[in-house]
């Protein structure tokens, strides 16, 4: 029982430093797989120089490749600036968390 005790310290250092932060960067990892589905940022480059709406008629399909290529980069813009600032939340919520507890010895010991 008393070395259960003795252990507690390097159990919560053990969770708090390796668990939890996998834990996260799992849960971020699911989160960003989701962000890219959900906005169709794959799909989008996927279909890259396909004709907006699928235009085919004749005289019509450059125009609709332009349009679409024009339309889909601004997508593509709009995807990559949201993906990058979710990406710069989530770093900063797994370093605030890593964080906390030397935060706090640091305000108690100031």
């Amino acid at each position: 029982m008393i070395s259960f005790y003795l252990r507690l310290p390097l159990i919560f250092l053990k969770f708090w430093f390796v668990e939890a932060p996998a834990g996260f960067i799992s849960y971020f990892s699911s989160l960003n797989k989701l962000f890219l589905q959900l906005f169709s940022l794959p799909l989008v480059l996927k279909t890259y120089f396909k004709p907006w709406k699928n235009e085919y008629r004749k005289g019509l399909v450059a125009t609709a490749v332009l349009i679409g290529v024009v339309i889909k980069t601004g997508v593509i813009f709009a995807d990559l600036i949201l993906l990058f600032l979710l990406l710069v939340v989530e770093a900063i919520l797994v370093l605030g968390f890593i964080m906390w507890p030397v935060a706090t010895l640091g305000l108690l010991f100031r």
